[in-house]
């Protein structure tokens, strides 16, 4: 049976340090597609981040000069955020779920949500991000999914998922990504026919990584679905991938593409 949501989202807090230094970052093109969108110079910009994990937009958008303020659930990972954005007094996070959080209205020229839209009640989200938002406020949704094109090593991963752990393969795992990802037209559908939001626009920004077996197990070891696995379930599995990695080389080329969402408050 698949973990809930609230189970997957406390396990994020487990080893914070491994998910700062193992996720990627955000392209710098991305931040200049969300600031234009918002059209207010980014020194006046007052931003509410949902889930910030351990500050990787966050820095993004506050080395721009934007004022943030971070929400984010765990103790441990707002720990984190704050000390790599110690350098920033232009943000301010603080420990609480943006469900829990106690609504600044129509304070903020931009809410955005890095990776973390899907972690909101679907109830909540929409109404309670656009009651933050100044009337034309920017909404701001990105995330990271894998871009595979028939690459051998995606079919050799696969048929080790298929083989070693067939329910989670089932589940489609956002990361390794084997299968085609719903989560962008679903995100977008939920915007686009929000009577919330108006001027929708979608952009994808492609980049690509190249990992060694440690850099992939230590990804994976970021994912709630992995960590949930039993242990010794993931560890055969952990042990597996690296096996595969270094038949292909020791390190592996793994396309990627970060997918926005922007969206004006009506």
């Amino acid at each position: 049976m698949a973990p809930d949501v609230r189970e997957q989202r406390l396990v994020f807090g487990e080893d914070a340090e491994l998910y700062d230094k193992a996720r990627a970052a955000y392209p710098e093109s991305l931040v200049d597609d969300v600031l234009a969108f918002v059209g207010v110079e980014a020194s006046q910009v007052r931003a509410l981040e949902l889930g910030a994990g351990t500050g990787k937009a966050t820095r993004s958008f506050a080395r721009r000069g934007v004022e943030i303020v971070a929400l984010e659930p765990s103790a441990a990972m707002a720990a984190v955020a704050r000390g790599n954005c110690e350098g920033f007094a232009n943000v301010r996070v603080e420990v609480t779920s943006f469900e829990d959080w106690p609504l600044e209205a129509a304070a903020f020229h931009l809410v955005f949500a890095a990776q973390s839209w899907h972690w909101v009640d679907r109830e909540v989200r929409s109404a309670k991000a656009t009651d933050a938002l100044v009337q034309g406020g920017t909404l701001a949704l990105f995330w990271h999914r894998t871009d595979w094109h028939g690459e051998p090593v995606r079919d050799d991963l696969e048929e080790l998922y298929r083989r070693m752990v067939p329910e989670l393969h089932a589940r489609a795992p956002g990361f390794p990504g084997l299968s085609p990802t719903r989560s962008d037209e679903e995100h977008s559908a939920e915007i686009a026919t929000s009577p919330r939001f108006t001027d929708v626009v979608t952009r994808t920004h492609r980049w690509s990584a190249t990992l060694t077996a440690d850099a992939f197990v230590e990804l994976l070891l970021t994912q709630s679905d992995h960590r949930l696995l039993p242990e010794e379930t993931r560890a055969e599995l952990l042990g597996a991938v690296r096996h595969l990695i270094a038949d292909h080389g020791g390190r592996i080329m793994v396309p990627h593409a970060t997918f926005l969402i922007l969206a004006h408050s009506r």
